[in-house]
């Protein structure tokens, strides 16, 4: 019988478990909250910790009061054994797959409120062409949508994006320019003629992302020329919430245009300045090319890049005009 190397008794003795308790701590960045993720005691995941490091020789994590941290080993470690999850989660897609249709979970990291017509066409067709995918969406702040990308816990991401992570790819699936907008009881809710200096020193409420060096930073810019009072009183990475804020009346807030303009004609919001030159905000389709994918998953991306390719940039820009109160 032929001996067996080091690396072929690691695969034979390995309690594959064990990656899968690695990968919670890793992820809750500690024990207690790696138990919570798992329904599991903490006793039973230090346990189970520490038969991984023995088993591989090697320190995984470094852990003190108030300091957690991967070692280098386990940075790696983390690495590889996300690959093994995703190989698993793949088994049974490559086992029941419907011949002549793509089938498989697709989970799809979203910023909030996403509205596009060229995004919804594809998903539409997606799914009439191939039911027996299925989805999961997670809207998420732009930020951690990557990060789910990065660590391929996600098939893509649509998001924004202030930099992006070594290793990933992006294109932009479309751009929308924003607005301010104040709510019906506001004073200067329906108000025409109003300048751009009649909003200094005024509240406003804003996204956690609208800020310098972050991805709306245009819109950060345009609160700034209009003087709004430095303090933000409201903050969200959900759009939805914002518009409510701005509805209440909290504080004059920037929405995208195409979304806010079905709020100006009903009568629930109204646009403020500037009028002119709003700030475009690209949002983008974020991929990670060394994913293996299942059927749905590439066909689906590879859907979405066509789609990029064949429709014009200024086909893909949502500068819908709302009522400027003018």
């Amino acid at each position: 019988m032929a001996r067996l190397s080091p690396a072929e008794r690691l695969v034979r003795d390995l309690d594959w478990n064990l990656l899968r308790v690695f990968l919670a701590i890793a992820e809750a960045g500690s024990i207690t909250g790696a138990a919570a993720l798992l329904s599991l005691k903490q006793p039973s995941v230090s346990s189970a910790l520490k038969r991984l490091e023995a088993r591989l020789g090697a320190t995984l994590v470094e852990r003190r009061p108030g300091h957690f941290r991967l070692t280098p080993a386990g940075e790696r470690l983390r690495v590889e054994a996300e690959e093994v999850r995703a190989a698993v989660l793949r088994l049974s897609d490559a086992v029941t797959e419907v011949e002549g249709q793509a089938s498989g979970p697709v989970t799809i990291a979203m910023a909030s409120h996403v509205i596009s017509p060229h995004f919804d066409r594809v998903i539409a067709g997606f799914h009439r062409d191939h039911p027996a995918a299925t989805f999961d969406i997670e809207v998420i702040a732009s930020r951690t949508a990557i990060g789910a990308v990065q660590a391929r816990k996600a098939s893509f991401a649509v998001c924004l994006v202030s930099a992006l992570p070594p290793g990933l790819e992006a294109e932009v699936l479309y751009r929308e320019s924003f607005g301010l907008f104040c709510g019906p009881t506001h004073p200067l809710f329906g108000q025409r003629g109003v300048k751009l200096g009649d909003l200094a020193g005024l509240p406003s409420v804003s996204f956690r992302t609208d800020r310098v060096g972050d991805a709306l930073q245009p819109v950060t810019e345009m609160r700034r020329a209009a003087q709004l009072d430095d303090r933000v009183v409201g903050t969200s990475v959900n759009l939805e919430e914002v518009r409510w804020m701005i509805w209440v009346g909290m504080g004059i807030g920037p929405l995208p245009l195409h979304i806010a303009a079905e709020d100006v004609a009903e009568g629930r919001l109204w646009r403020l300045p500037p009028y002119s030159d709003p700030p475009a905000i690209e949002v983008f389709l974020v991929w990670n090319p060394k994913q293996r994918l299942n059927s749905a998953e590439a066909e689906l991306l590879a859907r979405l890049r066509s789609e990029i390719a064949q429709t014009p940039a200024d086909e893909r820009a949502y500068d819908d005009a709302t009522d400027a109160g003018s």
